[in-house]
Order: C-alpha cells, then structure tokens, then sequence
C-alpha cells in the first residue's frame, strides 16, 4: 500500500472536500499495522448486526434493508434485489444463534417483497425511488432465492409470489437459455454470464414445486453461460460495465450458480467447470489473502485495490468446491480471502460502519467507493457461517 500514500496526502490536502469519517477510513486502510482479525463467530454477530441496523435505518422505511451506507450522504432506501438474498442470511442466522428477532425480520423483508411485486411477478430494477425502475431478470432472480426460503421457512403463504416470480423468469426466457432481454438498465446491454445466479434462484423453486419447469430452465441457463466459459475457466460476458476485466463479484455470481447447478442434478461436467474458475481464481490471489478487485482473461489482477464483496463471495465457492472435492488448496484459499475480510472489519466503533464490510479496500477504490453495500455484508456473514461450519467438520478434523 505504500504507493498509494501519495494519493492519500493529496486527499489530506483537500480535506476540507471530505468527511471526517471518509478521511479516517482511507488513513486507517491505509495502515497494515491497524489489522486485526476479530475472529470468526464476532465477525457473524457483528454482520448480523449491521444489516439489522441497515433494515432499521431504510430510509423508505418499509421493511426492506437499506442499500448501503455511504460515508459521503448516510444512509439509503431499500434495495428489493439484495433484500432478497438477506433473507435466508437472516433465517440461517436465527437458527444458528436461536435467535427468534431475525426471523420476524426475514418476514418483514418478505413481507415487503410481496408487497412491491408486479402483477406479471417480475421485479422492478434498483433501489426504492430509483428512476430505473423497470421489470429485471436479475433482481427478480435474486429475490426467488429470498421467496423460496421463505416457503421452506414459513409455509405456502410466500408460494403464490415464488411462483408467480418463477413463472415470469421461464417466460421471458430466450430457447438458447440466455436472458436477453428485461436486462438491467444499470448494467452493459446483452446478457450476461453471471445470470447463472438467476438460474440458482430456479433450482430453489425447483426443489420446493418440481413439477413447473423450473429446474430446466435453470440449467439451460448454466449450460449457455458455459459456453462462455474459456479453456482456463474464465468467463466472457461476466462483467457488469468492464468485460474485459470483471469484479470478483460477479465472477463470484457466476461460479456460484454453477455450483448450485451441480447441486441441483450433480452433473460432473458441472462440477469440472467450477473447478476451473476455482482454480482460476486461486491462482490470482496474492499473499495474504488479497484478491485484485478486477481480474483479466489470464487471471491477472489488474487493480491495487480488492473488492471484499468478491472476496467474500468466492470464500464461500472455494469451501463448496472443497465439500465436493476435498481439494485442500480450496480450503486454504477460502480461510484466507475470509480472514483478509475480516481485517478490514471495525466491529468496536460507530454504529453505522460497526461490522459492515466496505465495498472496495482501500475505501476509495473501484467498486463502490466510501460506501458499505448492503450485500458485502450479507456475503461476508454467509461466508463465516459457512467457515465455522467448515472448522467443526469432522473430515477436516481428520485431515481430509
């Protein structure tokens, strides 16, 4: 980081420019010395926490979790998308610390989705108040992943909105398996390989009404996005803005629903797939557990600064890959990219930062920048549930 000094001082310069709190982040990133792990089980409880504060803190007040936390202008709406997939984060939670509070607060989430769906079952794109708000297949997709839960977690009240939201997904499915069309505005235009994270959604569908289609559906998605996929396991068209160089993020997207294909009907040649990003990835991270927040067709890092939702995101892949595998470099790199999240973690100071995860560190990097994204939180607390389940196996006790 000693080559990012320079850059700090001229911010020190217009400081004035700055908030105090944004100036403290970026010094304190800037610091190795101030790395301290919390530990695994803090890190979960102080998550937890922060996107229960994030769900109080809404500033549409509806039920939904705030966006993010911006160190510039505070607090945001509800975001529908990533709401979605913080439900089974919560409902997981309640069960592993018996904790009846985050399961009314995974239903006030549903209850809310189901009160904002559309008539066709579709999703609208970003936030609350956002001006792009028109009907998207990802958003929609991420939040079949909340509704499913909610069925196995509370019974067929939440059935009629998972089905009318699967239904729609099938619908506006193109023959090849691709989502062409309904992509976000936020995005580049044309589909994309990290759609396969829709497809996850289906295969939860699948599971609970295996009679609609929806399971096929999500593997002719898997299966075009595989085409995609290049001999060394990365993938073209995997990028939100930058198809040259994606985020781990949605590299992370795009492995997970391949895994949850493999799952779902446990095709090897599924399971061979993943193992190429897998791999790919692994060989991009640096010492320490840092992943380069973009990553090239080579699996070159091509950014100083790391996208911890990514991190987070591809902790969890890598001890998937390692459940199905027991390939030990997996669960090595997954401890690492986990414990260089939690670094970067202040779980004693300010409320509205305490447990959330930054979108890039340094703070100032690429991927959304002085800001605590909502889902960066929510992968960071999967990812340690995930570790901590993990650390008591018994084969990894034996060695395996």
């Amino acid at each position: 980081m000693i080559h990012r000094l320079p850059k700090a001082l001229r911010i020190a310069v217009n400081r004035r420019r700055l908030p105090r709190r944004a100036f403290d982040a970026l010094v304190a990133d800037l610091n190795p010395t101030l790395r301290v792990d919390p530990g695994i089980e803090t890190a979960i409880d102080a998550g937890i926490g922060w996107l229960a504060r994030a769900q109080d803190e809404s500033t549409s007040h509806d039920g939904g979790v705030s966006k993010h936390f911006s160190l510039i202008s505070g607090w945001g709406s509800s975001y529908p998308e990533t709401t979605g997939y913080i439900v089974p984060t919560a409902i997981k939670f309640a069960h592993l610390r018996d904790d009846p509070s985050h399961v009314e607060r995974a239903r006030r989430m549903l209850d809310w989705l189901v009160s904002i769906q559309q008539p066709d079952g579709s999703f609208l794109a970003g936030a609350i108040g956002s001006r792009h708000a028109v009907p998207t297949t990802f958003n929609t997709g991420q939040i079949l992943i909340g509704l499913a839960a909610g069925v196995v977690s509370y019974g067929e009240r939440y059935l009629p909105a998972m089905r009318r939201a699967a239904d729609w997904l099938v619908e506006v499915q193109d023959t090849d398996g691709a989502w062409r069309g309904h992509q976000s505005p936020l995005v580049r235009p044309g589909p994309k390989a990290y759609d396969t994270h829709v497809a996850w959604g289906l295969f939860e569908a699948a599971r609970i009404d295996s009679h609609r289609g929806y399971g096929e559906a999500g593997l002719r998605n898997v299966r075009w996005a595989l085409g995609l996929q290049t001999d060394n396991g990365w993938f073209e068209q995997c990028s939100i803005k930058n198809p040259e160089t994606p985020a781990t993020h949605t590299i992370g997207y795009a492995l997970r629903g391949v895994l949850e294909a493999f799952a779902y009907n446990k095709d090897a040649s599924l399971l061979a797939a993943a193992r190429k990003t897998g791999d790919g990835l692994w060989l991009a991270m640096k010492l320490g557990g840092f992943l380069p927040g973009r990553i090239d067709r080579n699996w070159r890092g091509v950014t100083d600064w790391s996208c911890l939702t990514g991190q987070a995101q591809n902790a969890t892949n890598w001890m998937l890959l390692w459940k199905h595998t027991h390939d030990a470099r997996y669960l090595h790199a997954a401890f690492a990219s986990n414990r260089f999240v939690r670094w970067t973690l202040d779980v004693d100071g300010d409320r509205d930062i305490r447990g959330a995860v930054k979108g890039s560190y340094p703070i100032d990097g690429e991927y959304d920048p002085w800001v605590y994204p909502n889902w960066a939180t929510k992968f960071l607390v999967d990812s340690c549930m995930l570790e901590a389940e993990v650390r008591r196996s018994p084969s990894l006790a034996t060695g395996g």
